[in-house]
């Protein structure tokens, strides 16, 4: 089947058809760098690598843009409140540049764990201060937003279709619930685009206006247009930044061109603890890093990358996930089942002996790519294709049992690469934590357990125990089977 899409903005499924033949541009809403990345960084950011890779796999020439944010994003999300950057700079006595700066080289850790492909562009915000103030002009030009003291805003009453994407009509919008109705504005939805720097704001430029710094609904405009043209394929991002920072990007986008700002809007769901949404106040905040390396103390243990990529690709992007330990647990349990079994096809089709193909095998192998190509081509459902994976790997260890070719199991080798780690994105770490030295580290496991099968006929279970032992801690399992020893 061709690749459709769900569409928030039409609210309906759609084939997807790029703007130029073969080329996607996508833009993807980046982190404001102001903490270290956490569970809900890895929902948003795990499923659009996905939606990139899968891309990427049907042939289309994509150009991934995800920008970030050091500048204006406030604490009220909207237009009031302390910048947040400047904000935990002033908690740690820092240059808010160095706290950006500090998150942002934590956050690209955290995604190269997850194995997650790097955009081909990461544009900052403080970069691109002049493009942004040229934009604000052009709507000042056109009517679609005025300057009070300083402070610019959009006028929303002057575009018509705002609202379209989340449902909202201006007329039943009211102002935030959690502070005052600025009286500056003349409409509570209006929205800004510059906002006049404070006496102590560090973060601030020069402009026709004054000393200042951007909006930060201004700044997602300004950047995916300059990178990606004036109107792109797909705009991604988190659920809850569909209103107001999506629809205002729309706003500003269209207003200062007068051109559609984005073909299809794809939005991610957001993740629970345990049932619950996640909120430093509620104590169940997970960090990445903690997740992975550290602890937490909700956590019974931490977990691989690779098991929590897994876990993320296991719920449609669409859809809420829920972590728990439980559930870690389990993916963590299905993850190394599909990694012994690629491993484990590797190995023996490296050694198996040749033989005429399979008509078999190769139709199996057809039926297994066709499944996962209709699965991740249906609006990217990895839930579903890593079903078709699981499934592959019974069918590639019955072949294995029963003797299959080199030929064919190199065949399945082939694919079940090609989808585990190229449309998937799952690498997991090596058991003897090297970076490609897999024959190397087989001969060396080979060597070990055959020294163990060695102590043990000579009854020598300390040593047998004590080389068991030794490789489990290192994530080798040895299962002795009728066919000499299995890891």
């Amino acid at each position: 089947m061709a690749l459709v899409v769900e569409n928030t903005f039409t609210r309906r499924k759609e084939p997807f058809e790029p703007l130029q033949p073969g080329k996607v541009g996508i833009y993807v809403c980046g982190p404001t760098v102001y903490g270290h990345s956490h569970l809900g960084h890895a929902k948003s950011y795990v499923s659009f690598d996905a939606i990139v890779r899968w891309l990427q796999c049907s042939g289309y020439a994509v150009s991934y843009v995800q920008n970030i944010t050091d500048v204006g994003h406030l604490t009220d999300n909207a237009d009031e409140g302390e910048d947040k950057v400047t904000k935990e700079a002033r908690r740690r006595g820092l240059h808010p540049m160095a706290i950006a700066e500090t998150y942002t080289r934590s956050y690209l850790d955290d995604m190269d764990a997850l194995h997650i492909r790097r955009p081909d562009i990461m544009p900052h915000a403080t970069g691109h201060i002049p493009e942004q103030i040229a934009c604000v002009q052009k709507l000042l030009a056109k009517g679609h937003a005025y300057e009070v003291n300083g402070n610019i805003y959009f006028d929303v009453s002057s575009f018509s279709r705002y609202g379209r994407l989340s449902g909202r009509m201006v007329e039943d919008m009211e102002a935030g619930a959690r502070v005052e109705v600025n009286p500056e504005k003349r409409h509570p939805s209006d929205f800004a685009l510059w906002k006049r720097a404070e006496a102590g704001h560090i973060m601030r430029w020069l402009s026709p206006w004054g000393e200042g710094y951007p909006g930060w609904h201004l700044e997602c405009s300004v950047m995916s247009q300059k990178y990606l043209g004036e109107t792109f394929d797909i705009h991604g991002g988190g659920l809850e930044n569909q209103f107001p920072h999506h629809e205002c990007e729309i706003a500003q986008g269209e207003c200062a061109t007068g051109k559609p700002f984005c073909r299809y809007w794809l939005h991610n769901n957001m993740c629970t603890i345990n049932g619950q949404k996640m909120g430093k106040s509620l104590g169940n905040f997970i960090l990445l890093k903690q997740l992975f390396f550290e602890g937490h103390p909700l956590l019974e243990k931490t977990f691989e990358p690779a098991v929590v990529k897994h876990f993320v690709l296991t719920s449609h992007y669409r859809a809420p996930l829920d972590f728990s330990n439980s559930a870690l647990k389990a993916a963590e349990s299905g993850s190394y089942k599909l990694r012994d079994a690629a491993r484990e096809l590797t190995r023996a089709a490296r050694s198996a002996a040749p033989k005429p193909a399979s008509e078999k095998i190769r139709t199996a192998l057809a039926d297994i790519e066709k499944r996962f190509s209709d699965a991740l081509n249906d609006d990217f459902n990895t839930a579903v294709g890593l079903a078709v994976l699981f499934d592959f790997a019974r069918q590639s260890g019955t072949w294995i049992s029963e003797g299959a070719g080199q030929e064919d199991l190199l065949a399945a080798d082939t694919l079940m690469q090609r989808l585990t780690g190229d449309a998937l994105g799952l690498k997991w770490s090596s058991p003897l934590g090297g970076e490609g030295q897999e024959s190397k580290q087989d001969q060396l496991i080979k060597l070990l357990a055959d020294l163990r099968h060695e102590a043990r006929k000579q009854k020598n279970f300390a040593l047998s125990d004590q080389i068991r032992d030794r490789l489990v801690a290192l994530g080798v399992n040895l299962r002795d089977t009728t066919d000499g020893t299995k890891w």
